[in-house]
């Protein structure tokens, strides 16, 4: 699929100039939180700070994966849906529920004995002292849901894509895209300190949000599932083995071109 896509002056400069070699590409993930809205769904975004890698774009709650995330899942198929060996799918599983807790302060965890249970309110002080202490690497997930007799509700995941960033990137990642329903009672709260601005957004009404190509396609095709049962639904036939390496061309005149 070859399309136009409007780009950031910087990210079309890079593009233009690159000559190799590609840096490594760092395992990351990345997490799509929807809250019903009517018959619908809403999305939460937050628009990274300029001076950030990517900066000055709406994104996703998401990051690299840390030499702690390795939790305790309930789903025994991570390895068959993320296409890469069981230890390191655990560890991207655990990489996209530890972000959406640090940049958003929510959880997706439930007591170890009630598997089919959630965290009924995470926004308590207790609760922001253990996110900042997980932030600052004092304390890991599964040592924070331990202590609170809590287990991974990993199955609340939905893996949906996974991309890596064009060769041109001085900082590359590949990156699992993961959909995940903000669980009752809880509240998605700006908290990542790397945002200037957080929102629940209809993804049918976000064409003037500048993101980039991932975030731009994931959320297009999310929002063609209509509802958040038909995500769910949808979710069952995504490849989120296979990576999607973008190309992007830059012509004389300027315009940039997207090839998947």
């Amino acid at each position: 699929m070859t399309e136009p896509m409007p780009l950031p002056p910087a990210m079309m400069k890079r593009a233009r100039d690159f000559t190799g070699p590609p840096a490594p590409a760092r395992p990351a993930a990345t997490v799509v939180l929807l809250r019903p809205s009517g018959d619908a769904f809403q999305v939460y975004v937050l628009r990274r700070m300029t001076s950030m890698a990517f900066g000055g774009v709406y994104a996703f709650p998401g990051g690299t994966v840390d030499p702690s995330d390795r939790p305790e899942t309930l789903r025994d198929d991570w390895a068959a849906r993320l296409g890469v060996p069981e230890e390191q799918a655990r560890a991207v599983v655990g990489a996209a529920a530890r972000e959406l807790f640090e940049e958003a302060g929510v959880v997706l965890a439930g007591p170890a004995a009630e598997p089919d249970r959630t965290v009924a309110d995470a926004g308590d002080p207790s609760w922001e002292a253990d996110r900042a202490a997980v932030l600052r690497r004092e304390l890991t997930m599964a040592e924070l849901l331990a202590r609170r007799g809590l287990r991974l509700r990993d199955d609340l995941l939905l893996p949906w894509a996974r991309w890596i960033t064009p060769e041109f990137e001085p900082k590359r990642f590949d990156t699992w895209f993961f959909a995940a329903l903000l669980p009752e009672s809880q509240e998605a709260r700006d908290v990542s300190g790397e945002a200037d601005r957080t929102a629940w957004v209809d993804p049918r009404d976000s064409a003037d949000l500048p993101m980039l190509p991932p975030t731009r396609h994931t959320l297009d095709q999310i929002a063609a599932a209509g509802t958040i049962p038909g995500v769910v639904a949808a979710s069952e036939h995504r490849d989120a083995a296979r990576p999607v390496m973008p190309r992007i061309d830059v012509a004389p005149d300027g315009t940039a071109t997207l090839s998947l």
